[in-house]
């Protein structure tokens, strides 16, 4: 992992967020935002209204599984180039374009949905969007990281998050308003027509300039000799052999060449740096419509006030990053999630009292934005540019797995004990990542990794 270079003064910490390209990924960051509510926790208060069982939406949230297996795709993302869209916007920006498409078809479909006669329906169409969320996340993901250099990467991920959290705001308090006034047919309408802004933004940037260092293509080099031998029997098989090395291969040879071993204790904590918010989440919508609270309180503090306090997180966090480095606000971050998250037994507790939601929510979203602006800066640092889009994906794949795979269970949990036992059992969950960070840290101080200066 490459060093991050010395201390930065508050002021010019400040100044990374005047950056162009940092700024654009506000707009990008709104794309990518936009369609992740609007299937699970927003789409749970329409099923919950709809009559849908807890338990019903508790394996819905698999759903959200398409995220975690788009590292299968993203070597074809980050290598394929697509008729005519390339040609005229280039890889990054034609594969945005061609998602965000499928979002707005996605969403359009749930809107003509009926969930209490025919969730098989609202099921297709929600795939349908994770899988083009999801694909647009592997592009917007390399974009971020080869735009810019690796020291604005936490201010990028910071204005991505903002992004994120205003889409958030609408695909959430948005579509309750709307629902509450109009009908969810409506506002899901509405929100398709909001992927314009995405593609509007992917016609006004430019496309990254990337250079792949000499080393990383020896390495890529020798794989496909290895792979194909010194002769192979067809030009063809030759060309297959070096795709395959180069797009699906060498990202995985390259990530392990360079941490070695040590590589499996990075992907552990990746994949449970943020178990326990993942988990958690499903059921946050759930126990707000059990506890009386109506659409238009959710909105109001859950989404507007919370997703406010998300963006001073996330803001915070690329702060820390550019003033200090990554790890020190990393093992924040993880310290952070335990209580927060067990402040939602407390509202379980508590039942219909908005000051207690708005502490609730507050305190979860400052910590959320701030440990995920921290936690993507992390994982950006880990990619080679010559693999961003794979190596990305496999990262932020592996992250969301482990949570969502658990919380396919959640209303399983729910249902057989209580509310209250469900989220201390989601706030145990971050404690492993607290350990990691640690012996990260300690382990930094001894040994490089990747052979370079660790980052603090």
């Amino acid at each position: 992992m490459p060093s991050e270079g010395p201390v930065r003064s508050w002021r010019e910490a400040f100044l990374v967020y005047g950056h162009p390209r940092v700024l654009v990924m506000l707009f990008l960051g709104f794309s990518a935002g936009l369609p992740f509510l609007l299937i699970f926790s927003t789409l749970s208060i329409w099923l919950r209204e709809a009559g849908v069982s807890r338990t019903e939406i508790g394996f819905f949230s698999w759903v959200g599984l398409m995220f975690s297996i788009k590292v299968f795709w993203a070597p074809v993302v980050d290598r394929m180039k697509l008729p005519v869209l390339t040609r005229m916007l280039g890889s990054r920006r034609g594969w945005m374009i061609l998602a965000q498409i499928g979002l707005a078809f996605g969403l359009l479909g749930i809107a003509t949905s009926d969930p209490a006669g025919h969730l098989v329906h609202v099921v297709g169409f929600a795939l349908l969007v994770a899988f083009a969320a999801a694909t647009q996340d592997i592009v917007i993901d390399a974009y971020r990281i080869e735009a810019v250099e690796r020291e604005l990467q936490g201010a990028m991920a910071a204005t991505y998050q903002a992004g994120y959290r205003i889409a958030g705001i609408l695909a959430s308090a948005g579509a309750l308003y709307i629902a509450q006034w109009i009908s969810w047919p409506f506002a899901y309408a509405v929100m398709a027509g909001c992927t314009l802004v995405g593609m509007i933004t992917v016609l006004l940037i430019r496309e990254p300039a990337v250079e792949i260092d000499a080393a990383t293509q020896e390495r890529e080099r020798q794989l496909v000799d290895k792979l194909a031998g010194a002769e192979p029997p067809s030009n063809w098989l030759k060309r297959f052999v070096a795709w395959f090395s180069g797009a699906v291969v060498s990202p995985f040879v390259d990530f392990f060449a360079r941490n070695g071993r040590f590589g499996l204790v990075i992907l552990a904590l990746v994949g449970l740096y943020r178990i326990s918010d993942i988990t958690m989440g499903i059921m946050a919508g759930p126990l707000y419509i059990d506890l009386g609270f109506t659409k238009d309180e959710i909105a109001d503090i859950g989404k507007v006030f919370g997703v406010i306090m998300t963006m001073v997180g996330a803001f915070g966090g690329g702060l820390l990053v550019a003033r200090y480095g990554i790890l020190k606000p990393l093992l924040l971050g993880a310290v952070l999630a335990v209580p927060t998250n067990l402040i939602f037994a407390y509202l379980a507790v508590a039942g219909h009292d908005l000051y207690v939601l708005a502490l609730t929510i507050g305190a979860d979203n400052l910590a959320g934005g701030f440990a995920g602006s921290v936690f993507i800066a992390y994982i950006s640092s880990l990619t080679n540019r010559a693999y961003t889009a794979t190596q990305y994906a496999l990262f932020s794949s592996l992250f969301t797995l482990p949570g969502k795979l658990l919380g396919g269970f959640s209303g399983l949990i729910v249902d057989a004990t209580s509310y209250v036992h469900f989220f201390v059992y989601a706030s145990i969950l971050g404690i492993p990542a607290i350990l990691l960070v640690a012996y990260l840290m300690k382990r930094a101080e001894q040994v490089p990794l990747g052979g370079a200066a660790a980052p603090r």
